[in-house]
């Protein structure tokens, strides 16, 4: 076992556990679905949970429902009142993913959506307190645009997988996916707008804050 790979079960051991549900909800991922590892897991799971709590957000928008996971995590962190709603493209997860969610503790609190989150969130009339982006990277830099359009004074952006497996400081890697990344990454760096920091958790996280 190499140095990281200790490094990574002693950092899981000493956070706090995910609970029986979700355990059972990244197990079934990993047996049922293709590319598993895109699912939060449990230290990633519970910085959303903690960053949901220190926020306090009252509407949260994820770009990217996958499996669930990543929801059921910042739900568990909302106050009574607050609402999450998360979108997912891919239509042939809807029947894993909707189950999961609809038989969850904190099922009252998600409104999970199949479809375009760029398409579908200008027709809501929301504003938003908190947004997780982990859609297709191809269109980080739209799914960016359209969380500042929609996201009060003050609000936050989390991106997810913005190291990309360390492949944006690779010059040999040219894919649309690495370039997306890319120029998210630039964008907000960029952007005066707003204030960031990339913490090298898992695949990078972006935390932004809206000034």
């Amino acid at each position: 076992m190499s140095i990281d790979s200790r490094l990574d079960d002693y950092i899981a051991a000493h956070s706090s556990p995910e609970g029986e549900y979700l355990y059972r909800l990244y197990r079934a991922t990993n047996v049922e679905i293709i590319n598993p590892h895109m699912a939060s897991g449990q230290v990633q799971g519970r910085l959303l949970k903690l960053l949901v709590k220190m926020m306090r957000p009252k509407r949260i928008l994820e770009i990217g429902t996958y499996t669930g996971y990543s929801a059921i995590c910042m739900a568990e962190g909302l106050d009574c009142d607050g609402k999450l709603f998360t979108f997912e493209i891919d239509d042939e997860l809807e029947d894993f993913t909707r189950r999961w969610i609809e038989g969850s503790p904190v099922a009252d609190k998600i409104v999970f959506t199949i479809g375009s989150a760029l398409d579908i969130v200008p027709t809501l009339g929301e504003k938003f307190d908190l947004v997780f982006i982990d859609g297709n990277k191809r269109e980080y830099t739209a799914y960016y645009e359209l969380a500042l359009a929609h996201l009060n004074e003050g609000g936050w952006i989390l991106a997810d997988n913005t190291l990309w497996d360390g492949w944006v400081i690779d010059d040999k890697r040219q894919d649309a996916q690495t370039n997306g990344v890319r120029a998210f990454n630039d964008l907000v760096r960029n952007d005066a707008r707003v204030e960031e920091v990339i913490l090298p958790l898992r695949d990078g996280l972006t935390i932004i804050r809206k000034k």
